[in-house]
C-alpha cells in the first residue's frame, strides 16, 4: 500500500499558481493618456471673500479667508472632455483676515482689524452651524465636466462642503505649458446651498451675507 501511495504521489502533476495582474486604480483609469500636473502649494491659493450685512452692517467687517495649502492634481487629455482636476484643502488651514490678503482684496477690506476680532471670526467659522470643521475637515473641488478648448475651457465642478456636493459653473483662464500649467478664476456660492447657516447677531441686525465670492489661482507642475 505504501508503494502505491508513493507511486500515485509521484504521478501527480504539481499545482501551478498564476499571479493575476492587479486591476488598474480608479485614478490611473481616469488619468490614462493624459498629462498629469501636481499642484504647487507654494504658488497656489484660494481666497473666500465674506461680506457683512444687516441694518448694523457698518459696525461689522468684511472678511478674507485664505488657504495656501492646496493639494491635488490636474490632468490634461488630448481629448479635452477627458481632462479634469481634483483639488482639496483643510478647513483648519484657512487663515482669517491676513493683512496682505486684505490689502490685495481691495478697498472693502481695510487691513487694520484687531486680533481679537480675527480670533472671534475664526471661532464662529469652525462652529457646527457654519463649516463644522470637526466633522467635515476638508473642502474638495472636482471636475464634473470639461468642454470647449484649452484657450476657453467650459468647466463644471462639483464642490463638496460640509458633506454636501453642489455643481457650479466655474469660469477659468487656463495656460498650459509642457512643464506646468496655471489657472485662475472667480465665482460665487451661497452658503445656504451647503447647509451652512450664515452667522448673525442682534436678531439679524448684524449678519454675514449668504453669498461668498471665491477667487483662486492654481499652479501645477508636471
Amino acid at each position: 500500500m505504501l508503494a502505491m501511495v508513493l507511486m500515485l504521489h509521484g504521478c501527480t502533476n504539481p499545482v501551478r499558481t498564476t499571479a493575476m495582474p492587479a486591476a488598474p486604480s480608479h485614478e490611473a483609469a481616469v488619468t490614462h493618456g493624459a498629462t498629469v500636473y501636481a499642484l504647487d502649494p507654494e504658488k497656489s491659493q484660494v481666497e473666500i471673500l465674506v461680506y457683512r450685512g444687516g441694518a448694523l452692517a457698518r459696525f461689522g467687517h468684511n472678511h478674507v479667508m485664505t488657504s495656501k495649502k492646496l493639494a491635488g492634481q490636474v490632468w490634461i487629455n488630448p481629448e479635452l472632455e477627458k481632462s479634469g482636476f481634483d483639488i482639496s484643502f483643510q478647513v483648519q488651514d484657512l487663515v482669517v483676515d491676513d493683512a496682505e490678503a486684505r490689502r490685495a482684496a481691495g478697498s472693502d477690506f481695510p487691513p487694520e482689524i484687531p486680533q481679537a476680532d480675527k480670533d472671534a471670526t475664526r471661532t464662529n467659522m469652525l462652529k457646527p452651524e457654519v463649516l463644522d470643521a470637526e466633522r467635515f475637515p476638508e473642502i474638495r473641488v472636482q471636475a464634473s465636466k470639461v468642454e470647449g478648448n484649452l484657450s476657453a475651457p467650459q468647466v463644471v465642478a462639483g464642490i463638496s462642503i460640509k458633506g454636501v456636493r453642489r455643481e457650479i459653473v466655474i469660469p477659468v483662464a487656463l495656460s498650459v505649458e509642457p512643464s506646468q500649467l496655471s489657472a485662475q478664476g472667480e465665482f460665487d456660492v451661497l452658503q445656504s446651498e451647503f447647509g451652512i447657516k450664515p452667522f448673525s447677531a442682534g436678531l439679524g441686525a448684524l449678519q454675514v451675507q449668504d453669498r461668498l465670492h471665491v477667487r483662486f489661482k492654481i499652479v501645477a507642475r508636471r
